[in-house]
């Protein structure tokens, strides 16, 4: 079993409060969601309205497979007009690894 995690650090545009911010992550999870049908949070920076971190979850029987997706998922977040994105941190195991 393969196992994929892609953290995200985000600057946010023209936003000046939490709920502000709410309404430009939860979007982007939503799609991310649904398009790839991984598994997402907000992660980090929770008490900051500019920055946010999301982290995505997957796992598949192939590492071509979550290596995909997760080229994918990059793309889709770094194309967003309304984000910047500052860091994308990944990792890519198996269960045997130790």
């Amino acid at each position: 079993m393969w196992m994929g995690v892609l953290e995200f650090d985000l600057l946010l545009g023209d936003v000046h409060s939490l709920k502000g911010k709410r309404s430009v992550i939860r979007p982007i999870m939503a799609e991310v969601r649904r398009k790839y049908d991984v598994s997402v949070a907000e992660t980090g920076q929770l008490d900051l309205h500019r920055r946010a971190g999301i982290g995505i979850g997957l796992v598949s029987s192939s590492a071509a497979h979550i290596t995909e997706v997760l080229d994918a998922v990059e793309r889709l977040v770094a194309s967003r007009p309304d984000t910047e994105l500052l860091s994308a941190r990944r990792r890519v195991f198996n269960t045997d690894d130790e």
